[in-house]
């Protein structure tokens, strides 16, 4: 019987760490099609904001249409000219909530802050943890913290 998985993505911070590294964007096509190679994906969100930007909208449609239920957070401007949309609670209680139903989670993120989320659903419902994220831009605790980590690297950047 196929392995049942779940994906999680912190789309903000696959964003920023593969602009930051490579200056080029995830292929998520690409990334869906390998995963799908290693069992059944069970559910896929991923987690955005909802900025009034055309290109967003795009981005998010296309989300959909290769298989990620896509959940949204208004988009904050503050005051100083950053923008607010913090996922990471969300993400914990959705990992926390479906880690049963699965064979394997999948987070996609580097932050560090995942990372006894990762230990907790291992050791309460024996599911095996993996994480995709740009090496140098992932910390160490969360690499330390899956069963497996796997470098984002040209195989899974658009061209």
């Amino acid at each position: 019987m196929p392995s049942k998985i779940a994906i999680f993505v912190d789309v903000q911070n696959i964003y920023y760490t593969t602009r930051q590294a490579f200056g080029r964007s995830f292929n998520y096509r690409e990334f869906w099609q390998k995963i799908e190679k290693q069992g059944d994906i069970h559910i896929a969100n991923a987690y955005a904001i909802a900025p009034p930007d055309d290109q967003q909208h795009k981005f998010q449609k296309a989300l959909k249409h290769i298989g990620f239920n896509v959940k949204l957070k208004p988009f904050i401007q503050r005051s100083d000219g950053s923008a607010k949309g913090d996922w990471d609670v969300g993400i914990t209680l959705d990992v926390y909530e479906l880690a049963s139903q699965v064979d394997k989670v999948i987070l996609l993120s580097g932050d560090g802050d995942f990372d006894m989320l990762l230990e907790r659903v291992s050791a309460q419902f024996d599911v095996e943890t993996s994480v995709y994220g740009v090496h140098q831009l992932t910390a160490a605790s969360l690499i330390n913290a899956a069963d497996s980590f796997h470098p984002i690297d040209e195989r899974l950047l658009m061209s």
